[in-house]
């Protein structure tokens, strides 16, 4: 809530920039509001962050040591998952987060091409997408998936989503059994 606040106040402070700046009132009221927002956001933050090293250090320390996951992505997976109890597998956590693919066909007359389905949780798809720009460029596994995706002729975007789609199986590996990540390590939990 606080961050959408925070958005659409920078969108109205930039709004009153490229008008030239009508109102200096306005413009130092939402600079105000900003302020107010920043530090309101960096204190549940870090309230957050202190509740879960109390409670699951060597989850978040587990979590980040995955190249591609930051530790707002890795608070996050850990809220929204209950510290991994809520699943059994990792592609119980996949459908939950809504990056699985969805086929669509009906005998030999419906075949259309199969999309996510964003039914689950849309914040944490969208920390996961972002995290998987990252994740291309330094988790080598994640690097494959990317480009054997691409070389096949798929779009990049669809490449994107299979390596959320990875980092979240990883991230399951990982916290799941509590075992540290190996980067040279292909498979720890099977699917």
């Amino acid at each position: 809530s606080y961050l959408k606040k925070r958005t659409a106040t920078k969108n109205k402070m930039h709004g009153e920039e490229v008008l030239g700046l009508p109102s200096k009132f306005v413009y130092r009221s939402l600079r105000r509001n900003r302020k107010h927002l920043d530090k309101e956001v960096n204190s549940i933050e870090e309230k957050l962050l202190s509740l879960v090293k109390q409670e699951q250090q060597h989850q978040l320390t587990l979590l980040t040591s995955i190249p591609g996951i930051g530790i707002r992505t890795a608070l996050f997976l850990i809220v929204c998952t209950d510290g991994f109890k809520k699943f059994e597998s990792a592609s119980q956590l996949c459908s939950y987060v809504g990056i699985t693919p969805t086929i669509r066909e009906s005998g030999s007359s419906v075949r259309v091409r199969s999309r996510i389905n964003k039914v689950g949780n849309k914040k944490l798809r969208n920390l996961l997408f972002q995290c998987s720009f990252n994740a291309c460029k330094h988790n080598n596994a994640c690097k494959g998936v990317y480009e054997r995706i691409v070389n096949k002729g798929k779009s990049k975007k669809l490449a994107l989503i299979a390596v959320a789609n990875k980092l979240l199986n990883q991230s399951f590996a990982v916290a799941k059994p509590g075992r540290p990540y190996d980067d040279t390590y292909v498979s720890i939990l099977p699917r």
